[in-house]
């Protein structure tokens, strides 16, 4: 997620999460593929449940097939066993994310490094925020957080809480407040204290895409007002649970906005973590961080062999 939290692999226990909040979707695959390969060659037949049983798993069409083809490449008419089919898609999966598996980097020139998060209502987004702004805070960075979802009372107060907890200053205001011009005094409080992280929260509410696009764009101009560079990265937050919708949103948002990376949340929460890997496929977008639990410490840089790995209930 950082240059501090991204240099190196992750620890054992949170792999141990990972692997444990990713158990509903490999505890899925791995009966699947139990069912499909025991005592049996890998045959057209096999390879055509297989591919069913990765779409049923969220992992999309585009990527079950290019899945399913490197295994007819590599082991076609063979006997193999569950395990080695598993080991096999591991391996594809990781190839496959390695190139969007890149942790939030920021600049030590930016003083303040400009994130505005963006997603629908009930991703995560605000506890996500808080979650950043602790593992900054961590590594030794000061952070300003803006409660830019104006709308929800919630979302403001939970922001502050985060404020609270971390030593980061939240700057809100009451609800209904111009969201652009919250972020534009931001923008102005941390450029005077030379702040190395400012996060704006936005509202999420999709059921008038109109007029939330306006709002989105209007923070982005309004910012710029200031410094035509900003904001340095544009955050989408995920929540995994929401399977294929997630297509949807990410189509939607960077209509928007210029979405420059994504965080995906709730994996522990679905049967649907595939979804990950069927959106690295179809949209290449830098994937920095996911969520495998309510905690600070349950969202981490991503790791794309330790994903593969913990979605197909393999051991690290």
């Amino acid at each position: 997620m950082s240059d501090v939290a991204g240099e190196a692999a992750p620890k054992r226990g949170w792999l141990r999460r990972l692997r444990d909040g990713l158990s509903r979707t490999s505890a899925k695959l791995t009966e699947g593929i139990a069912t499909i390969f025991t005592k049996r060659r890998l045959d057209q037949a096999a390879l055509d449940e297989l591919e069913e049983l990765l779409i049923a798993a969220d992992l999309g069409p585009a990527t079950a097939a290019a899945l399913v083809a490197e295994l007819r490449r590599t082991r076609f008419d063979q006997e193999v066993t569950p395990e080695e089919v598993r080991g096999a898609l591991a391996d594809s999966i990781a190839k496959l994310l390695g190139p969007v598996a890149r942790p939030l980097v920021l600049d030590p020139a930016l003083k303040p490094s400009v994130v505005l998060v963006v997603g629908v209502n009930g991703t995560g987004k605000t506890t996500t925020i808080g979650k950043l702004a602790q593992h900054y805070r961590a590594a030794g960075k000061t952070v300003t957080m803006v409660a830019g979802d104006t709308f929800r009372a919630a979302a403001i107060e939970q922001l502050k809480i985060w404020g609270e907890r971390v030593g980061a200053p939240v700057l809100a205001r009451e609800t209904g407040s111009d969201p652009a011009g919250l972020a534009f005094d931001g923008l102005q409080q941390a450029k005077a204290a030379g702040t190395d992280l400012l996060l704006i929260d936005t509202a999420g509410r999709l059921h008038n895409k109109t007029d939330l696009m306006a709002e989105l764009q209007k923070i982005i101009r309004v910012l710029r007002k200031m410094d035509p560079a900003v904001p340095h990265h544009v955050l989408l937050v995920l929540d995994a649970t929401t399977g294929q919708n997630a297509h949807a949103q990410v189509d939607i948002f960077r209509q928007m906005t210029a979405v420059t990376g994504l965080v995906v949340t709730k994996l522990d929460g679905t049967a649907r973590g595939g979804v990950l890997v069927a959106l690295a496929e179809r949209f290449g977008l830098p994937i920095h961080a996911i969520g495998v639990g309510e905690t600070a410490d349950d969202l981490k840089p991503f790791s794309a062999p330790a994903f593969a790995r913990s979605l197909m209930g393999l051991a690290e």
